[in-house]
């Protein structure tokens, strides 16, 4: 139990920032993937681009020259996001992760030499996607990772 306001340290927790380019986690890398008959340049460009119903507008987000802006595309509040997002969301966002560690066997074994460190999304603002301010956030990105990672173990011993 934590003993203040902020949670306790972990310490088989591994910390990672999704929003860094360098990041091979991050939804930021730029390893490109091809997902729904389409190459889409990074996790975020998927993720973002799958917020809305109209095509024209996920082509505008794919074709993004920086993840940054497919971001900033994607929190366009002009434009209707599809009705079942808050639902999907977490879907599409490892849909994205495990098909990038399928498409990149470096970034797999990377998240495999993890072994059953907690991985932890390390945004102080975030608080769905990353731990937050407090380290008490959902931290829904660290466990998209963590549920890809097991996939791929499974898969491995399946060989």
């Amino acid at each position: 139990m934590s003993s203040g306001i902020f949670a306790d340290h972990d310490q088989d927790a591994m910390y990672f920032t999704r929003s860094d380019v360098n990041e091979d986690f991050g939804s930021f890398s730029k390893h490109p993937f091809q997902l729904e008959d389409k190459e889409w340049p990074s996790v975020e460009h998927y993720y973002q681009a799958m917020k809305f119903d109209d095509q024209a507008y996920q082509e505008t987000i794919r074709c993004a020259d920086h993840p940054k802006k497919a971001r900033k595309l994607g929190r366009n509040r002009f434009r209707s996001i599809r009705k079942d997002w808050r639902d999907v969301k977490v879907v599409y966002m490892t849909r994205a992760v495990y098909t990038m560690c399928r498409t990149y066997p470096d970034i797999a074994t990377k998240l495999l030499t993890t072994g059953s460190n907690r991985l932890v999304e390390n945004s102080q603002y975030d608080y769905f996607w990353g731990c937050g301010r407090d380290r008490r956030g959902d931290n829904h990105f660290g466990k998209v990772l963590m549920n890809v990672r097991d996939k791929l173990h499974t898969e491995a011993q399946d060989l």
